[in-house]
């Protein structure tokens, strides 16, 4: 049995992904297993893995399941020790793999760790984070956690598969966003920690499966994600401290943008605020998409 298995969950990633899989090739590791899940794409990408990567075990869906689900189902097709979930848009960097295994050998406290993640550039990329979203309302429901980490960016993340397993693998309510920060969450709960390998670098093309996407539509889904978050895990009157500030704070950006645009007028980056906010206000002001459990 393998002791380490990468799960990719493609989307319309095409050349991206075949190098995703030479960057694992080159890794020269024999006692690895490569699983990628194609979520329906319509460009060449399940076709080219098919042809060109005998050795990786393809899971076409006929319909796209989301990140989450898809990353279930990869967890179902193995027993491997180690579980590594990886963005179709990156590329692992020499001794990538080596350095995980030693840390993950090394740190068996550890539950779940995330690689130094870097950009085009070489520039290194925010990878572990020390606080959740909108975890400043609270009134304690992350409070007493193990570590000092408390979620880890979901382009690639390490994970023993019986931690996995503890959890209930991937919360499949959410679609594409914050299933990182919420699984990072429930690990903690089990009082597992999470960790940071600085040695095992990767580098990332971020954004790459939306980048057709309507802007507006990204947005949909990143708040929709968020509010899930906040239902799952905090208190009522956490959700109502949120859901006011947050309405607040996107009518006053709207309002603001609206004016300042009759005096400098309007750019792209003016009109993909003024969509942010307007699907911030839209959906949290919704009630029932926080306050009805």
């Amino acid at each position: 049995m393998e002791r380490l298995c990468i799960i990719i969950v493609n989307y319309n990633t095409g050349q991206l992904l075949a190098r995703c899989l030479d960057s694992i090739r080159a890794q020269q590791e024999s006692d690895c297993r490569v699983i990628v899940v194609d979520n329906a794409s319509v460009d060449e990408s399940f076709e080219l893995v098919r042809t060109g990567y005998p050795e990786v075990q393809c899971i076409a869906n006929d319909r796209n399941l989301g990140f989450a689900a898809a990353n279930n189902q990869a967890i179902r097709e193995t027993e491997a020790e180690l579980l590594f979930f990886l963005n179709p848009d990156t590329e692992l960097q020499p001794g990538c793999l080596a350095e995980i295994r030693a840390f993950m050998m090394l740190h068996p406290e550890i539950g779940m760790a995330g690689p130094a993640i870097v950009n085009s550039e070489g520039e290194h990329h925010p990878t572990v984070e020390d606080s959740y979203p909108g975890s400043h309302y609270t009134c304690g429901e992350v409070d007493d956690l193990p570590g000092d980490i408390a979620w880890i960016l979901g382009a690639a993340l390490v994970a023993r598969r019986k931690v996995i397993v503890d959890v209930g693998g991937f919360d499949e309510r959410f679609f594409l966003y914050a299933e990182d920060i919420d699984l990072c969450l429930e690990i903690r709960k089990k009082n597992r920690l999470l960790g940071y390998i600085p040695n095992a670098k990767v580098l990332h093309l971020e954004g790459q499966s939306e980048k057709k996407s309507l802007f507006a539509d990204v947005m949909e889904r990143k708040v929709r994600a968020e509010l899930i978050f906040f239902k799952k895990h905090y208190r009522s009157q956490t959700l109502k401290k949120i859901r006011r500030t947050r309405l607040l704070q996107a009518w006053w950006r709207i309002l603001s943008l609206r004016a300042g645009a009759l005096f400098f007028g309007t750019n792209e980056i003016r009109q993909r605020k003024q969509i942010k906010y307007a699907v911030i206000a839209r959906l949290y002001g919704q009630t029932s998409l926080l306050e009805d459990r």
